[in-house]
């Protein structure tokens, strides 16, 4: 979605006096950072769902339209799990409380689900238990966080480093409209954290960026998750949903 295209999708939003936006993550990411947010008085609420949206992005559109994007999670086996709750504040981030009559639990890190509760014939005569693949951790108060699928996750020097949390640093920085995080061979560390970056317009790829997104991604997590590697792009690669082709941006590196 090019700068035009997220205005006019705001464009859109106010003409046809929509009340309830449904967008996946990408599109949330391309409007708050290639249009001008502004309040819209007919939307009354916003819902996220395809892939984890970023904790900038919910703060972005808070900011400028004064409504709190709800994000969930799902998979295609299980349609809907979680949801944020309508009432309490939102929590940037955070996909939400398991929705009502699901059983989730996180187990090693990785969410599953009680197949016997998910109302779908995917899972029919299925396994005990589902596992998602999904890396997830769950707060005090119940709410889940994704962190990753298992097969994206990066071990660098023997530490665990999910993609999102490094994505989620780079997308806060005012120059990256979007960011992906994968691993990169090294022979020293096994692996480190490559980033992949689309810019804003008006701003260009330089070596001075590249160490400004590094000492951003550095002081936004932790020393060792910071990305070693800075590449940039045009565009990264989806799915027709929208989401991040991670596999794809590992083997170009």
């Amino acid at each position: 979605m090019v700068e035009v295209g997220a205005e006019r999708r705001l464009d859109v939003v106010e003409r046809e006096r929509v009340t309830v936006l449904c967008m996946a993550p990408t599109e949330y990411r391309a409007v708050a950072k290639r249009a001008e947010l502004r309040p819209l008085p007919s939307l009354r609420h916003a819902v996220a769902a395809g892939e984890p949206l970023n904790p900038e992005i919910v703060h972005l559109w808070r900011d400028a339209t004064g409504l709190e994007v709800h994000d969930g999670y799902g998979q295609t086996e299980t349609g809907a799990l979680t949801g944020m709750p309508i009432g309490p504040p939102v929590r940037p981030g955070s996909m939400g409380l398991p929705l009502p009559g699901f059983r989730l639990w996180v187990e090693d890190d990785e969410l599953c689900v009680d197949p016997s509760t998910v109302p779908t014939f995917f899972l029919d005569g299925g396994p005990g238990t589902w596992r998602t693949g999904d890396r997830v951790r769950q707060d005090e108060d119940g709410y889940l966080w994704f962190e990753g699928r298992s097969d994206d996750v990066i071990i660098s020097a023997g530490y665990r480093i999910g993609p999102f949390e490094v994505e989620s640093a780079l997308v806060s920085h005012p120059a990256v409209a979007e960011a992906a995080a994968v691993a990169a061979p090294d022979e020293e560390r096994g692996s480190v954290v490559r980033a992949v970056v689309v810019l804003r317009e008006g701003h260009e790829p330089t070596e001075a960026l590249v160490r400004e997104l590094q000492a951003h991604a550095r002081a936004q997590t932790a020393p060792y998750k910071y990305p070693r590697i800075v590449d940039f792009t045009d565009a990264l690669p989806k799915t027709a949903s929208g989401k991040i082709r991670r596999a794809l941006l590992r083997g170009s590196g």
